[in-house]
């Protein structure tokens, strides 16, 4: 067999990329992020570019979309699942006026076993119960895991293996927040809660809910409204009466 030579064909290098144009970058991410109906991490919003932005990049243009949006009633805010816009708290009031949505509201037993969760997490039925004075029915904790806010993460090695209910991710992105670490002083969850979801004023939590103080508490107070189904913001305005009420929380006082 004759030796062949082979002649090496020089590819041409391809010409390089233009800069991404920093004005398209910002308009393609507001339109990303105003068309979800989720809260878009980092690596989605890379994808948007062909991976063209690191990651430290697409934040610094984030926060100065961010700071462009100040003055506006829509913000653009970063939180556990990534970033959003959201409707200023203070307009919040004039959309519902146009929402058929009449969802019912959280008793003050639901608010208090969820205080008790996020601040001591994690936690079983049996340490609520504890630190409540009284015992937690099951609609309770129903509302919680049906509005996404709890779930359960383990279970406590003692007999018959309690299980341990954490909050979730969903719970911070509904508060704004991008961890454990930024939740408000128990007596400040109340108002953050009305920021964010415009609810009605429900009774003030307890600080023994911190400190595990065992008061008397025979249960719900008169007037306490039910616990929904639906988990919504807490209110002491009980949900119109009908065959889509929600199940009444008959909570029982727990013998410690």
């Amino acid at each position: 067999m004759n030796d062949e030579t082979l002649e090496t064909v020089d590819t041409p290098e391809p010409p390089p990329r233009e800069p991404l144009d920093l004005n398209l970058v910002k308009r393609v991410l507001e339109a990303a992020l105003l068309s979800a109906t989720e809260p878009l991490a980092i690596a989605p919003l890379k994808r948007l570019f062909g991976g063209e932005l690191d990651a430290d990049s697409l934040r610094k243009i984030l926060d100065e979309i961010r700071e462009e949006w100040t003055d506006r009633p829509v913000e653009l805010t970063s939180v556990a699942s990534g970033w959003r816009f959201r409707v200023r708290p203070e307009f919040q009031r004039y959309l519902d006026r146009i929402s058929n949505d009449k969802a019912p509201r959280y008793s003050r037993a639901v608010l208090e076993t969820l205080a008790i969760i996020a601040y001591r997490q994690p936690v079983t039925r049996g340490d609520i119960e504890d630190i409540r004075g009284v015992a937690v029915s099951p609609p309770t904790l129903k509302a919680l895991e049906e509005r996404g806010w709890i779930d359960v993460v383990g279970h406590r090695e003692t007999p018959g293996r309690p299980a341990l209910f954490a909050t979730t991710r969903k719970f911070l992105d509904d508060l704004n927040l991008r961890s454990l670490e930024e939740l408000p002083a128990l007596e400040e969850l109340q108002s953050t809660l009305d920021a964010n979801f415009e609810a009605a004023p429900a009774a003030p939590m307890q600080e023994s809910l911190l400190e595990e103080a065992h008061e008397a508490d025979s249960g719900e107070e008169p007037g306490d409204p039910p616990a929904g189904d639906t988990a919504t913001p807490p209110s002491e305005t009980p949900p119109s009466s009908g065959a889509d009420a929600p199940p009444e929380d008959t909570e029982q006082p727990h013998a410690g």
